[in-house]
């Protein structure tokens, strides 16, 4: 019997070391390899429907588009996608340590986003959004980490968040986290659309699920 195979697609919120703002998040919205077209073609006709135009990104949700929102969350509860992402309150990483450096703890955020949901009767393809000209290093650095643990890798590398859906949604799921954590209260269809995925999840949203959830599946790192 072929081995199942799964996409990743992964994203980042307020990831870098000096932007101000208090969590790292990283995720992915997960999908099997023959669900991946029938989920985006889905998707892209919700957008269609809701007359939504453009990339979908956290930071255009308003109550204008509030609608086409809470289609898209109540898609991904109802849909065989999976999310999973790792949470750090960044003011606790320790950049002092010697040999110790801010990029060394992110990519290490990202070897335990993946090492406790890899299953290694199943192979995997992940994909990254392509942000900046560092990109390409990163990759390297990924690819030598996680090709050294796991042999069921069977693709790394970039796309462009703009081509892909899928990716699109683990940044709404994140923002909605990330806002969440945040406690702002700015825009009220943001607040809806959390309350939208506090309703879903079954969990709570700030603070690490079951390692035995796999629809909605968060783990915050504590660091002493």
């Amino acid at each position: 019997m072929q081995n199942k195979t799964f996409n990743l697609y992964c994203d980042e919120s307020s990831h870098l070391e000096n932007d101000g703002l208090p969590y790292m998040i990283i995720g992915y919205v997960s999908s099997a390899w023959p669900q991946v077209k029938i989920h985006s073609r889905n998707i892209r006709q919700l957008m269609h429907d809701n007359k939504f135009i453009g990339e979908i990104k956290w930071s255009k949700l308003s109550e204008s588009n509030f609608s086409f929102f809470s289609d898209l969350i109540k898609y991904f509860f109802t849909s065989d996608l999976n999310f999973r992402a790792v949470i750090v309150e960044k003011s606790r990483i320790d950049n002092q340590k010697m040999g110790f450096t801010y990029n060394d703890f992110y990519y290490r955020m990202y070897y335990q986003l993946l090492h406790h949901k890899i299953n290694m009767d199943y192979t995997y393809n992940i994909y990254l959004d392509i942000k900046d000209t560092c990109s390409y290093k990163k990759i390297k650095v990924l690819r030598d980490i996680l090709n050294v643990k796991y042999g069921n890798i069977r693709n790394l590398q970039f796309v462009r968040s703009h081509e892909c859906v899928l990716m699109q949604l683990a940044d709404v799921i994140m923002g909605a986290i990330n806002y969440n954590l945040r406690n702002e209260k700015k825009v009220v269809a943001k607040i809806k659309i959390i309350e939208k995925l506090k309703g879903y999840s079954k969990y709570p949203i700030d603070c690490t699920t079951p390692k035995s959830s796999d629809k909605f599946n968060l783990f915050f790192i504590e660091l002493k």
